[in-house]
């Protein structure tokens, strides 16, 4: 990576300040928040009269730092203008440092989130001497609650396969789908991934070697774990359609080989999930509401992080607008249910993102640090430059917005495990 120049070191700071302006409070120590807060009003919120949520729904935007949030909002809704997850009265910050090295990825950073222990990079469901650790998705099954996994990326990931599977490497993705459905038996499935469920050889639906990227095909190394999901009373939807006729209360939606979108792709990138996020959103609510005792839902935008990795900001951006849309979808349904808690947040940042004017100057050069751009703001006849400084992840601390009962206890600056922590204690669950 280039040495960044001064101009970029100080708009990448001013871009930080302003995008936190409105967290900061919240993230600061108790008297400086005090402090800054004296000169203001009081802050209003709406405290939700229960107490403990019977719902949550954890959205994480993967690599979804807060320019990406800020390059979003720009586009959608001006300067002046709030993203649904910004509409929201509780905001805290995140650190996301693994548990051996700073810069996490997003398995040790799902791990930490979904069961508390800070792990290695690579891991799923374990801690750093790769003994497994119970997630709270487990032990909300285990409480009776029903519980979700939705993604645009495979539903084996890295995210989604933190909260209910315990493996040494995220790469074992068919020990990962079998372990869903025989073990954690998670309820609602629904994403991409269909190759890592049927073995060699042995397409589904979505066929191998497809023409958007030939090098997909089934690889699953468990056999068909399609066939034994039905047997195990899950019912299989491969399509739009027959999500959308989905009934029951077991459901394992495989939308895409892959990734539901072209990322690295040699043919061209593109963000086209052929199920919408905000719609498996919604589907998945539907099934989960139907359970008395309540539902444990975490929802993926994969989008936002393999975007940023391959330094494209329109689809960066793209990614951001349909996450927004399926936290109004929980949003929504929240405000009809009042004891479901919503968080939104993200594992880690992605690019080294930095929101620039339009200076017409690009003083980074060409490569990884190259100007992205110009981008329109919404209301605006102001345009502005996304500037990269890494096509990795980076340990900058993230946002996490809340509502509902108990968002307040998000409030503040803690680590990510704190999220598992605090979800734990406001749903009663055992250890």
């Amino acid at each position: 990576m280039k040495k960044p120049s001064v101009k970029k070191v100080m708009l990448t700071v001013s871009a930080a300040a302003v995008i936190g302006a409105p967290f900061a409070a919240a993230g600061l120590p108790k008297a400086e928040a005090a402090s800054s807060k004296s000169s203001a009003a009081p802050k209003v919120v709406q405290v939700s009269k229960v107490s403990n949520p019977k719902n949550v729904i954890l959205f994480i935007g993967d690599g979804y730092g807060q320019a990406a949030r800020n390059a979003t909002r720009l586009t959608t809704v001006g300067k002046n203008g709030k993203l649904e997850m910004e509409s929201m009265p509780y905001t805290g910050f995140v650190s996301t440092d693994a548990g051996n090295t700073l810069v996490t990825d997003s398995a040790a950073a799902a791990t930490a989130i979904a069961t508390g222990v800070k792990t290695y990079n690579g891991a799923i469901g374990m801690d750093l001497n790769k003994k497994p650790v119970t997630t709270i998705m487990e032990r909300a099954k285990k409480a009776g609650l029903s519980t979700g996994v939705v993604t645009t990326s495979q539903v084996t990931d890295a995210t989604g396969a933190a909260f209910g599977a315990h493996v040494e490497n995220r790469s074992e993705q068919s020990k990962i789908a079998k372990q869903f459905i025989e073990n954690s038996k998670i309820d609602v499935i629904l994403g991409g991934g269909e190759d890592f469920w049927y073995p060699k050889g042995t397409p589904g639906p979505h066929k191998d070697a497809p023409a958007e990227d030939p090098s997909e095909g089934s690889k699953g190394t468990e056999g068909n774990l399609v066939d034994k999901a039905k047997k195990l009373g899950y019912q299989h939807v491969s399509n739009k359609a027959e999500l959308k006729a989905a009934k029951g209360g077991k459901l394992l939606g495989l939308f895409a080989n892959e990734e539901m979108f072209q990322a690295h792709n040699e043919l061209g990138n593109k963000y086209n999930p052929t199920v919408p996020l905000p719609e498996m959103t919604s589907k998945a609510i539907e099934v989960l509401s139907k359970n008395k005792k309540g539902f444990f839902l975490m929802v993926e935008e994969e989008g936002t992080d393999e975007m940023a990795h391959d330094n494209d900001g329109a689809l960066t951006i793209q990614a951001g607008i349909q996450f927004d849309k399926a936290v109004k979808v929980a949003k929504d349904y929240a405000k009809s249910h009042p004891d479901t808690l919503v968080l939104v947040t993200a594992d880690h940042e992605t690019g080294g993102m930095a929101i620039e004017g339009d200076d017409k100057e690009d003083e980074s050069g060409d490569g990884i640090s190259k100007e992205d751009g110009p981008f329109d703001i919404k209301g605006s006849k102001d345009k502005f430059y996304i500037d990269w400084t890494t096509d990795g992840h980076t340990s900058v601390d993230v946002a996490l917005s809340a509502m509902g009962p108990g968002a307040e206890q998000f409030e503040g600056y803690y680590p990510n495990t704190a999220i598992h922590d605090k979800l734990l204690k406001l749903l009663k669950l055992k250890k």
